[in-house]
């Protein structure tokens, strides 16, 4: 049993001697400590015995990151993290309590110095919202921030324009959205409001399209 553990320890040392992870490099963090990240390595790590899935489990644990990507350079010895962070998308109080979403429903620790406004909710237009940010993502768009909202919809900044809208907003004319978003570049509002058209062009000067 002894020669058994001695011969592990061997193993072990010459693993580590034979290809020991020399440093970490993170990409990416912002709000993430990259702290978090280097703590995540055991000391006297391994290349070959390091578990990658563990540590990004570990990492996109935290409610920051959404997604990492691990890659070992074998010649340096260098293990490089890559960390895509969270959006900070709205700064909400509902019923007295703050709080501050990203566009997936992650509960952020803050705003993270995103600049968004205050909005002040009740708990069916905090759903409403989710339910957007999903059609938007699922249909190539970024909703990038909620701006306001009150008796006459939700305003809100998609791909760095302004869209308001109202209740709940299917797919077909969130794909109406992004083709007429394409087709003009230069306008600067849309509105999703009526159930039959996105309406397009600065307040003073609308126009309408059909949602396709």
């Amino acid at each position: 049993m002894a020669t058994a553990a001695a011969t592990t320890l061997i193993l072990i040392l010459i693993t580590y001697l034979a290809f020991p992870v020399t440093g970490v490099r993170v990409e990416g963090a912002r709000m993430y400590p990259e702290s978090e990240v280097t703590d995540a390595v055991p000391d006297h790590a391994s290349l070959l015995t390091l578990n990658e899935e563990m540590l990004k489990r570990n990492l996109e644990s935290h409610p920051w990151v959404q997604g990492t990507e691990v890659n070992e350079n074998w010649n340096s010895g260098i293990v490089t993290v890559q960390v895509e962070e969270r959006r900070p998308v709205l700064d909400a109080e509902v019923d007295g309590r703050r709080f501050v979403l990203s566009a997936d429903g992650e509960e952020l620790p803050g705003p993270g110095g995103a600049g968004l406004e205050r909005v002040e909710l009740d708990r069916d237009q905090v759903g409403e919202i989710l339910v957007f940010a999903g059609t938007l993502r699922r249909s190539g768009l970024t909703l990038e921030s909620i701006d306001g909202a009150g008796a006459a919809g939700i305003e809100t900044t998609v791909e760095g324009r302004k869209v308001i809208y109202s209740g709940n907003v299917g797919e077909r004319r969130v794909m109406a959205l992004k083709h007429i978003m394409g087709e003009h570049p230069d306008a600067r509002v849309f509105d999703l409001r009526s159930p039959e058209r996105v309406v397009v062009g600065a307040p003073q000067e609308k126009r309408s399209e059909p949602k396709g």
